[in-house]
């Protein structure tokens, strides 16, 4: 079977090495693909938005799966594209998509289907906005309502700092026409989870659990950005009360969209935030997480090639995931100034004195030069994946192996999996 992955992130990396391990791929394409999934696909040049030419391709070479890494392409309708000229394609339709492309949108529906959350307004207008944060309590959240690649929230503590953010937002427009709309929520507080959920339009099958880190600074401070880290199994919730989280959460809104002529199919990403008050969504995303989806598909023993055909064809009654026991984690890599500006183009050294039994190193923001060599070309350089018996063998086994990769400017964070180091200290 010819498989099409689109993207070229530590996630589409991820799905290229999953998928290759299947004996019923004949061949793996990324268009367009990065350094690291040489070898294990034929990375072909494109622009991932033209879906004319993405279409052109999967026809001359008989692709009978397309899996969609990032949210932007499922936002603009590339999964409508493909079904109509009869293409397999897993991830969502653009109706579907828009839990992700509208936070106001995602919110309605939450709110529709009783599915616990912040509470929030909504504002259009810069002034009235103003007005609210003036006389709102502290800390809160505002969040612009399309796609920002992950940068689009601010916690804030003060209505200076709100009044500030508003104006970038509006004003400024930087987020564009992102930012038309803005969310202002309470702020929840609580440790955070992840949860993937496979759905074929009706069911919903819980991946294991993982936590990000979005934080770029140790103690989770600094600037959000797309994730710093991740690992597989969250320790503070059994496996047996993920499917209880799904159902509350997750489950409505699958079961809802289909009400409404929505049938959701591909990966629904819950964000959840477990509060004083039981687990409340912090977001919906429709894709894979990055870097969480190298941390779980890293321990999923299934043949991911089934998996997402079952998923793509509205039918995962015969699907059963099976896991890895040990645990997975995840530390990435950035350029020097990530998520601000940052320099491309840097030599990047030690990447096959890291990989080893229990070692991955998923590229992300990387491309080979005119001399062969793998240079940074992203914010988010490498996802160094590491298994171990336990999270902090994992933690040991990734972070000794970052000791050998070396790039200019090279920045990490220390403390990824640091709820766990919390409860053995």
């Amino acid at each position: 079977m010819n498989v099409l992955v689109i993207g070229s992130g530590g996630r589409e990396h991820a799905l290229v090495w999953k998928l290759n391990q299947s004996s019923k791929v004949k061949q793996i394409y990324a268009i367009p693909g990065n350094a690291g999934m040489q070898g294990l696909a034929e990375c072909v040049p494109g622009d991932i938005h033209d879906f004319d030419f993405l279409l052109s391709f999967a026809k001359e070479k008989n692709i009978e799966l397309t899996v969609v890494g990032p949210e932007a392409p499922l936002v603009d309708g590339i999964v409508d594209a493909f079904n109509e000229q009869g293409f397999a394609v897993f991830g969502p339709s653009k109706a579907g998509a828009q839990l992700e492309g509208s936070k106001i949108f995602s919110k309605e529906v939450m709110k529709k289907y009783h599915v616990p959350t912040a509470d929030f307004e909504v504002f259009t207008d810069l002034d009235k906005a103003k007005a609210y944060v003036v006389n709102a309590d502290y800390p809160l959240v505002i969040k612009a309502d399309g796609l920002c690649a992950g940068k689009g929230v601010f916690v804030l503590s003060s209505a200076e700092e709100s009044v500030k953010v508003l104006d970038e937002i509006f004003k400024n427009k930087i987020f564009g026409d992102a930012g038309q709309k803005v969310l202002i929520e309470e702020c929840l507080t609580g440790p955070e989870i992840s949860i993937l959920g496979l759905t074929d339009g009706e069911r919903v099958i819980p991946l294991a659990s993982s936590q990000d880190h979005k934080r770029a600074l140790d103690g989770d401070l600094g600037p959000n950005t797309g994730g710093m880290g991740a690992y597989s199994p969250y320790p503070f919730v059994l496996e047996k009360d993920i499917q209880s989280l799904v159902e509350k959460t997750m489950k409505p809104v699958v079961q809802g969209l289909k009400e409404e002529g929505i049938p959701f199919k591909g990966l629904l990403y819950g964000g959840l935030m477990l509060t004083e008050q039981g687990p409340k969504v912090l977001e919906f995303n429709v894709r894979f997480g990055d870097p969480e989806a190298q941390s779980v598909l890293f321990r999923l023993k299934n043949d991911l090639l089934d998996v997402l055909m079952a998923s793509a064809k509205g039918d995962l009654s015969k699907t059963q995931l099976e896991w890895d026991h040990r645990a997975s984690m995840t530390v990435v890599l950035a350029a020097g100034g990530y998520p601000g500006e940052y320099k491309k183009g840097i030599p990047i050294s030690g990447l096959k004195e890291a990989d080893n039994e229990n070692v991955t190193v998923f590229h992300a923001g990387t491309a080979m030069n005119d001399a062969g060599e793998v240079v940074t070309s992203g914010g988010r350089v490498l996802g160094v994946t590491a298994l171990g018996e336990t999270l902090l063998d994992a933690r040991e086994n990734a972070y000794e192996a970052i000791k050998a990769i070396s790039f200019e400017g090279m920045q990490f964070r220390t403390d990824i999996g640091y709820q766990i180091l919390k409860t053995v200290s």
